[in-house]
């Protein structure tokens, strides 16, 4: 990994029912405010919110988002590619992605290069309780993980409600993630989307960049944005407010775990990839890959909820 500035970006879809017209609203509004992001910070790497060409919650069936959508590269994210290869930069964007069937749709990040080109694709493999198809909503899991080699670094991508869960980041970071995109339409509270960012980027000693949602989507749910920058000692260095915008920081392979704590003359001598028990791991690999389940009563999905 080289040292480069990065910046989350937060857009507001447009609150109004699903269409052609909104869609392309929506990718006009991610591409110019990379423009103007890119222009004012000078960031080599731009990460846009969870279903920036939609808002989250679509108000449709799974077969009319289906309709709308198309498979992954094409012209959902053409608009993308031409402002990377314009700006000669790197560009984090999540969309819905159409599935082999009508139906059939998966929640997806794009990572795209300076070249225009789709370094990688990643499918959500954490669907919220409320999107998932099994619970009643629209989005099909994906079952892999993605790692881009860049000409920056190792960029991994985990998706909003993903970073509640601490052994999709894991596999990244033991595959070299140096960086991991977050895109985020996450409403839960501040307190627990700054948590999740924080604890994923200390458990692995990677920076985290969470781009979250701000305004209204399609069904009039409502986004509290606070997008962040988080670097491999958990610590936020750039978080933004509630309304459309963008902040940036500087990522320095070299600063990265040169101190214990934020400033501190006391340097980190420990590694929590490298001081693994994996003994123990290995010892409990049942227990990790069996079916667990909260003995806490919890409450029925609510529609309105993202993560």
């Amino acid at each position: 990994m080289r040292a480069f500035t990065a910046a989350a970006v937060q857009v507001a879809p447009v609150p109004a029912p699903l269409s052609p017209e909104t869609i392309r609203a929506n990718l006009d509004a991610c591409v110019e405010m990379t423009r103007r992001c890119v222009a004012a910070t000078g960031a080599e790497l731009v990460v846009l919110p969870e279903t920036a060409t939609t808002g989250f919650t679509p108000g449709c069936s799974k077969e009319e988002l289906w309709d709308l959508m198309t498979d992954l590269p094409g012209p959902m994210v053409e608009p993308i590619q031409a402002v990377a290869r314009e700006l000669g930069v790197h560009v984090c964007i999540g969309t819905y992605e159409r599935g082999p069937e009508r139906g059939v749709v998966y929640n997806s990040s794009v990572l795209v290069g300076p070249s225009g080109d789709v370094l990688g694709i990643y499918r959500k493999t954490h669907p919220f309780c409320s999107e998932i198809v099994s619970g009643g909503g629209w989005v099909t899991p994906g079952d892999t993980v993605t790692v881009c080699d860049t000409e920056l670094g190792r960029i991994g991508m985990i998706i909003c409600f993903d970073g509640d869960y601490p052994e999709l980041s894991r596999i990244q970071a033991v595959q070299g993630a140096e960086v991991i995109c977050r895109p985020s339409a996450l409403l839960r509270s501040a307190d627990i989307w700054d948590l999740t960012s924080r604890a994923r980027a200390y458990d692995n000693h990677v920076y985290v960049i969470g781009a979250n949602a701000v305004g209204a989507d399609p069904a009039g749910v409502l986004y509290f944005g606070n997008s962040h920058i988080v670097t491999p000692i958990g610590h936020i260095v750039a978080k933004a407010a509630t309304h459309p915008g963008w902040v940036s920081a500087r990522l320095d392979p070299a600063e990265a775990l040169s101190s214990l704590t934020p400033g501190s003359n006391v340097g980190q001598a420990f590694d929590h990839l490298r001081d693994r028990n994996l003994d123990l791991i290995r010892n409990h690999r049942a227990e990790l890959e069996g079916a667990a389940e909260t003995p806490f009563p919890h409450a029925p999905i609510h529609r309105g909820d993202a993560g």
